[in-house]
């Protein structure tokens, strides 16, 4: 039994790894956030009033360009994501494989982004800043803030934007891989290792 169990993590790995390596193919590349609907990273929810109050002065123009600079500036960082992740999946603990395997089409991923979220995020926010910095998406955000605050009926709470923009693409390549692992799971095709199509097809 232990080889068995032990044989499923390694297949639970597999997953995990070949599901982020597409998911930064998918993303690390021009569009790869802002052509996907699915985690394509808008303004935030906190941030309408902006948005609202510069489009009444014909400015809704910069803020869908500041959209697209966030954007941008995750597709620049998303192929960093990998050594980060596939060093946290090497080294992660998979306490109950069996019961991941047979779980919901997205078990595995879910359970690992739950438990490696925050410190995934702490590596992966100094990639992020540096290109919002390169894109000018930061540069574009304050200039849109300051612009706002100008504004009489400005509301002066101001979103950490950094935080923001690192949160939300590590959350589209958890989305990413959680399709990947969805497909696994679903289709044998998918299977495209020996431990992948000997540990899924004996669910």
């Amino acid at each position: 039994m232990p080889a068995q169990t032990d044989r499923t993590s390694l297949g639970l790995k597999e997953a995990l790894t070949i599901g982020l390596n597409t998911a930064v193919d998918l993303t690390g590349r021009l569009d790869g956030y802002f052509r996907n609907e699915a985690i394509k990273i808008l303004m935030p929810d906190k941030l309408k009033p902006l948005v609202n109050g510069l489009s009444m002065i014909g400015m809704r123009g910069k803020v869908d360009q500041f959209v697209m600079t966030m954007n941008r500036a995750a597709e620049q960082a998303a192929p960093l994501a990998r050594p980060i992740f596939a060093n946290a999946i090497k080294t992660f603990n998979f306490n109950d494989a069996r019961g991941l395997l047979a779980g919901g089409d997205t078990a595995i991923t879910d359970f690992f982004k739950n438990k490696t979220k925050d410190p995934l995020a702490l590596a992966f926010r100094p990639p992020v800043v540096d290109a919002m910095g390169q894109t000018g998406a930061t540069k574009q955000f304050n200039d849109l803030i300051g612009r706002y605050q100008k504004l009489p009926f400005a509301n002066k709470d101001v979103v950490n934007i950094e935080d923001y923009v690192v949160g939300k693409a590590l959350d589209g390549l958890f989305y990413m891989v959680a399709q990947e692992e969805t497909k696994m799971r679903k289709n044998p095709a998918a299977r495209v290792t020996s431990v992948l199509k000997e540990v899924f097809g004996r669910r």
